[in-house]
């Protein structure tokens, strides 16, 4: 008797002090905002996008996107500094220049703000800028990946479609291209800029100066786009060996048709909503991963992208 006695007071204590013990400090109301680097006309970021409203939903906080229309990154680190005045529970941004935006992201982690960089950048200049950690892929390996199979399918020269060429993550993978290939970088990557039709007209005379040009790598949709027209103007579709970083519903036909080779996909989705769960729950439980994530990079060819084609552009 004693004994069950002594059991069921245990047993009552521990229901009595069980809510207390698991019931968690949650912060309502947390706001955060992501920086990037984009112009308004890069339909790309739609995923990341989507990625942080649903990240939003699902964590109950409010999550605003942020950019420099015409992509200056003297803009963009003016952006950064009035987020950072807002005082939002945290900050997601991309490193496009580590010289231009190092200042402004350092001084908002000196505020206080925990901050996570995704996409451009390093995981070794995400550290120096004191942030949290780094959500994206290793540009220069993902390039160098590209190069691996152009090589092997017999790729010696080629042409790099830089369509933002002051970004230096944007360089780091048509160097690392070039490294696999054993060939220097050179004249093979051209500045595309952001302009379809100018885009194209460039391949096309790069294509027709440079016939010898057995492989292309675009950098994403908005240089893939313009490139997949120049190659079925000149005939040349199929025909050259033909890579591409990221993913869109047209890159996803032209795989399907045999003009692109393969995309490599970095996952923007995951770019946009791990760092979102990331400072919710640092907000409200003070816990945090210990490494930076690698969202990239992956290859998308035609053997698997029945599995993804539903989902690019959006989720994908």
């Amino acid at each position: 008797m004693s004994f069950v006695v002594k059991g069921l007071s245990a047993l009552a204590i521990a229901a009595l002090a069980l809510p207390v013990a698991v019931t968690p400090a949650v912060a309502e109301g947390e706001r955060f905002v992501l920086v990037s680097h984009a112009p308004d006309s890069d339909s790309w970021w739609n995923t990341i996008k989507n990625a942080i409203a649903l990240a939003g939903e699902q964590m109950d906080v409010t999550v605003e996107y942020r950019n420099p229309p015409t992509g200056d990154l003297a803009d963009m680190a003016r952006i950064i500094e009035q987020a950072a005045a807002s005082n939002p529970q945290g900050i997601i941004a991309t490193i496009a220049d580590y010289d231009v935006l190092k200042g402004p992201l350092s001084d908002a982690v000196a505020r206080g703000i925990p901050v996570i960089t995704i996409n451009s950048g390093t995981i070794e200049q995400s550290k120096e800028i004191g942030a949290l950690l780094h959500v994206g892929q290793p540009e220069y390996d993902a390039g160098f990946g590209a190069g691996e199979r152009a090589k092997a399918a017999g790729v010696t020269s080629f042409l790099c479609v830089n369509h933002y060429i002051t970004n230096p993550a944007s360089v780091e993978r048509c160097q690392g291209f070039a490294d696999a290939l054993g060939v220097d970088l050179g004249n093979q990557m051209i500045d595309a800029g952001q302009d379809p039709g100018e885009i194209q007209s460039k391949v096309a005379a790069y294509l027709q100066t440079n016939p010898d040009t057995n492989g292309i790598l675009t950098l994403g949709p908005t240089s893939a786009h313009p490139t997949i027209a120049a190659l079925d103007a000149n005939g040349k579709a199929g025909a050259i060996f033909f890579g591409t970083f990221d993913l869109s519903g047209e890159i996803a036909t032209a795989i399907k048709a045999d003009t692109i080779n393969f995309a490599i996909d970095q996952q923007p989705f995951l770019q946009g909503y791990l760092p979102v769960v990331v400072l919710t729950n640092l907000s409200r439980y003070g816990v945090v991963p210990g490494n930076s994530i690698n969202s990239g990079p992956g290859f998308i060819t035609k053997d698997n992208i029945d599995l993804v084609e539903k989902f690019a552009g959006q989720y994908r």
